[in-house]
């Protein structure tokens, strides 16, 4: 039998999150879609779809990433914005749909035309995130981050790496599900003064190698190696990758399968890293095979 409801997701999204107590509160609901939303702070607001709602949940405006983003009624420093998780009722959606192809003056965009439409309508509802996250004490509460930036990127992998993250990894009842090649160990080798294979507050995944050299506030995902008499700090190093001898690499993401060539240096002379490679505004540099290739 054909479907009565549709989940859609966003793909650059972390988070926990029980989908079907936001299912059983569209069903509730009986309107035509449910924004799933969260609390952000005003100021940071601009980047998400921004909705204002009444005191049943019932929402009167969607604004997607306005310049000054309204407040939420009784907290003029928050905002209440769209997570990108949508409940549909399948009917309604797939009347969304027809309508929006037929529209010339449509963007197609979910966030810019059917979310507007829905509210026109009066058939949209909002799921504040805290009614159905999976949080897991003593962890921080409720844990979503948006990865769409760069920037962002490296910030919730780093996160990953610090004391106690916001996201746990460890919580048993609430695993992580995912695809994980059978690779040995990590390994570490040689110990001596100036050539010692270390990492500190660090995640460095299976099959990794540190071959005399430090690593230290960083995340390497699986077969990595970094060759001796380098120091790797505040980096994310995507999957392959190879680091070669006397490399100073600083707040860098690494693409996947990328070489880097012995003596590179990325993070201390800003000019020069935004000449060769991505540079965000707040210094993070990412690094791909194509940007090698051109040096």
């Amino acid at each position: 039998s054909p479907p009565q409801y549709i989940v859609i997701l966003a793909g650059d999204h972390v988070y926990k999150m029980d989908y079907s107590i936001m299912l059983a509160d569209h069903a509730d609901s009986g309107r035509g879609v449910t924004v799933g939303c969260i609390e952000v702070p005003r100021d940071e607001a601009s980047a998400f779809g921004v909705m204002a709602v009444n005191d049943q949940r019932h929402v009167t405006d969607f604004i997607e990433k306005p310049a000054d983003p309204p407040a939420m009624p009784g907290n003029p420093d928050m905002a209440l914005a769209s997570m990108g998780i949508y409940v549909f009722t399948a009917d309604y959606l797939y009347r969304l749909l027809e309508d929006d192809a037929r529209d010339p003056e449509s963007t197609h965009d979910f966030g810019r035309d059917l979310i507007p439409r829905a509210v026109a309508e009066n058939q949209a509802f909002a799921h504040p995130f805290s009614l159905s996250a999976i949080a897991t004490p003593p962890f921080s509460g409720p844990y979503w981050r948006d990865v769409g930036t760069v920037d962002a990127y490296w910030a919730a992998n780093l996160d990953l790496a610090s004391t106690t993250p916001a996201l746990n990894m460890y919580d048993k009842d609430w695993p992580i599900w995912t695809y994980q090649e059978q690779l040995p160990p990590a390994k570490f080798v040689h110990d001596l003064e100036g050539r010692r294979g270390e990492a500190v507050d660090s995640l460095v995944s299976g099959g990794c190698i540190v071959s005399g050299s430090l690593v230290r506030n960083s995340v390497l995902f699986s077969n990595v190696l970094v060759r001796s008499y380098s120091v790797i700090e505040g980096a994310v190093v995507l999957p392959d990758v190879q680091i070669n001898r006397h490399c100073r690499l600083t707040k860098v993401v690494i693409d996947r399968h990328c070489q880097i060539p012995a003596g590179l240096v990325i993070g201390e002379d800003p000019e020069l890293d935004a000449q060769r490679f991505y540079r965000s505004e707040t210094g993070v540099v990412l690094v791909t095979q194509a940007m090698l290739a051109a040096l």
